[in-house]
């Protein structure tokens, strides 16, 4: 694996441009933007909605469960509850694309059912036997209420906003209803009305702006409950979440154990395994040689010792790559200093770790600092680098840094993806930090799990 440097980045920031971010620059705050802006129509849309399609849900729900559940004595009533939670996971496919198009939020499908006999008690078992079809029920029952409190916060807030905020047009758009103790007032004293009472008008607009300006927020914190609701009770649970995480990390593990292996064959065949023929080869000789010119043979000999020499020194490196005796033996302060001193910068060591973890652990650490400090000798053109590694909690963290030209990236396929992927096997993170021209901190987190043996 080996990391890329030099790769480019995105513009810089100009004067009056936007940023390599792709953020558009706004005159206004934000404050005074959210009340005209697309997002709190579309939250506000999401609340209005949100009442009709809840007692819809809600009166669906409540009918049919209960039909359900009184039909329980005789074989109607299996039916009558599947069928009820399945028009529950169906609101709930409805559910998720509104709140995907009004609220931006992306939820995940739950896990499809999965009837082990094709048949309807097959299909009608898988549905009353799954989580996601109880929980979309749950949905269905505490939706309507919620959408009540909303509907009516929002509405009211919202009315009150934006009628004190016009209230001084109402002097000219509805004089019947300006003047005082009901009379009806035009022209010319509908002004006089208006000069007369300044501070009640000036003061009720002012309250109305507030009002209005609030609204958005409001609003927004009405939809984070429904956003929680829909993540809850419509997405995938944790459990199965969970279990799809682990399935890609069993995938990630052999793909990498498969690919080690390869590894280890092709160095072996193409380094370790040729010297060794050689080697046989030349001692055959040396062996015709022997009685005819010992001369020859002698340096024949030599010659076979050297390639003995340059064998081992493969396998030992060989070996050192798989997991080095040096680890086993005396831990990753003495490996990680091993491995330091054959880098070609100097580099600074520090282990502060008080036991050790467990070898998978402290192998894939090993692993991890190794390929770094290989791709800082070979592409960081660095004249120093560091390691340190240490102990937070339940955490072992590594952060290997180099004074280099940068530009390392993690996302451009390079090795330094293969080293994220190795590390989120075991629900470890990844975090390299290299802008152009450097310096380079690649951070890199692990799980601890103590080894008892040592």
């Amino acid at each position: 694996m080996e990391m890329e440097y030099g790769q480019g980045y995105g513009p810089v920031d100009g004067p009056g441009l936007p940023g390599a971010s792709g953020e558009r620059r706004h005159r206004l705050p934000a404050g005074l933007r959210a009340p005209v802006e697309a997002r709190h129509w579309r939250e506000f849309g999401y609340v209005l909605l949100s009442l009709p399609i809840a007692v819809v849900l809600f009166t669906f729900a409540v009918s049919m469960v209960s039909l359900g559940a009184g039909l329980l004595v005789t074989f109607l009533g299996v039916p009558v509850l599947a069928a009820a939670l399945a028009g529950c996971r169906g609101f709930g496919v409805l559910e998720r694309a509104r709140a995907r198009a009004l609220l931006g939020l992306d939820v995940a499908e739950p896990e499809p059912l999965r009837a082990r006999k094709r048949g309807a008690l097959s299909w009608m078992g898988a549905v009353l036997k799954s989580g996601t079809s109880w929980r979309a029920l749950l949905y269905a029952l505490l939706h309507m209420p919620w959408a009540t409190v909303a509907f009516g916060i929002a509405v009211t807030v919202w009315s009150w906003g934006w009628a004190m905020l016009t209230y001084p047009l109402w002097f000219w758009v509805f004089p019947m209803y300006a003047g005082q103790d009901g009379l009806q007032l035009y022209g010319d004293e509908t002004h006089q009305v208006y000069l007369d009472n300044p501070f009640e008008i000036t003061v009720t607009a002012l309250v109305g702006l507030l009002f209005t300006l609030a609204v958005p927020w409001i609003v927004r914190a009405l939809t984070m409950v429904d956003r929680l609701m829909v993540h809850g009770l419509l997405g995938p649970s944790r459990l199965a979440t969970r279990v799809v995480e682990l399935e890609s990390d069993r995938g990630v593990v052999v793909d990498t154990a498969a690919a080690d292996l390869r590894r280890i064959e092709r160095d072996l065949h193409d380094g370790a395994q040729a010297r060794l023929v050689n080697l046989a080869m030349g001692l055959g000789l040396a062996k015709e040689k022997l009685r005819e010119d010992p001369r020859a043979a002698a340096r024949m000999v030599d010659e076979a010792h050297g390639e003995v020499k340059t064998a081992l020194q493969e396998l030992r490196d060989l070996a050192r790559g798989i997991h080095p005796a040096v680890l086993t033996d005396r831990g990753l302060d003495a490996a990680l200093s091993s491995v330091a001193s054959r880098c070609t910068v100097p580099v600074r060591v520090e282990v502060d770790l008080v036991e050790r973890p467990a070898p998978a652990i402290e192998g894939i650490a090993y692993f991890t600092v190794s390929e770094l400090l290989q791709n800082i000798s070979k592409h960081a053109r660095a004249s120093r680098a560091a390691v340190e590694v240490w102990r937070v909690e339940d955490r072992l963290m590594l952060q290997v840094t180099d004074d280099g030209t940068g530009g390392a990236d993690a996302s451009s396929g390079s090795g330094l993806a293969g080293l994220a992927e190795r590390l989120d096997s075991v629900d470890g993170i990844l975090v390299v930090d290299s802008p152009a021209g450097g310096p380079t901190r690649v951070t890199a987190e692990l799980p601890w799990r103590s080894d008892r043996l040592h």
